[in-house]
């Protein structure tokens, strides 16, 4: 059972680092492996909507959107962090995300992410954190992932990550979430052992509302 954590903001070791940081050494403590990955400060382009990753089986744009797919597919479950900017997740992270979801479902790669638990964090200085959670939190909703919770909303508050480390409902926050991760990777894998498949899948039907 391994566990990927995206690190969405451009502090490799900042706020949202330590949150993710609590996440992993709690999934170890519970016996399941964790792995924090940066997406860098390099820029990221948003997605073009050609939709040739439907064609190709990967996106058109080569700048770490198609590594992170090929290395996340071996991992059981997901937790997306950002920091909080302007009441939103981080624009780098966003048009990361954007293309890997788009990407993973367009090119029929999309059991990567498929029935797999995800969570997602943020940070703060002070607010825009409920919104964020919402808006990252649709990535799993539109992919048949499970979202896993903690005990309040998963974010952290401060300006600085010793000022997170101060955030000492927050952090322990991040271990409810992890600890509740653990628990449910261990029921699916529980459930694989009693045969238990998934949901069957149907062919996807595409509407719109012109008329």
């Amino acid at each position: 059972m391994k566990v990927l954590l995206f690190n969405g903001s451009p502090h490799k070791d900042g706020c949202t680092y330590t949150a993710l940081n609590e996440i992993e050494k709690t999934l170890k403590e519970e016996g399941v492996d964790a792995e924090i990955y940066h997406i860098g400060t390099k820029p990221i382009a948003p997605c073009r909507a050609c939709r040739a990753c439907a064609k190709i089986g990967k996106c058109v744009i080569d700048d770490g959107v198609n590594e992170f797919l090929e290395y996340a597919k071996d991992f059981d479950a997901f937790v997306l962090g950002s920091p909080v900017y302007y009441a939103a997740a981080a624009g780098g992270a966003v048009s990361f995300l954007n293309r890997a979801f788009f990407t993973a479902f367009m090119s029929g790669r999309g059991n990567i992410f498929l029935h797999k638990p995800g969570a997602a964090i943020v940070s703060a200085r002070r607010a825009g954190t409920t919104a964020t959670l919402d808006q990252l939190n649709r990535y799993f909703t539109i992919t048949q992932m499970p979202i896993i919770s903690g005990r309040y909303w998963n974010m952290v508050h401060g300006q600085c990550p010793d000022d997170v480390k101060q955030d000492i409902e927050g952090l322990q926050n991040m271990r409810f979430l992890a600890r509740n991760m653990a628990y449910y990777l261990k029921c699916i894998e529980a459930g694989k052992k009693l045969g238990i498949e998934p949901p069957k899948q149907e062919d996807v039907t595409f509407t719109n509302f012109i008329h």
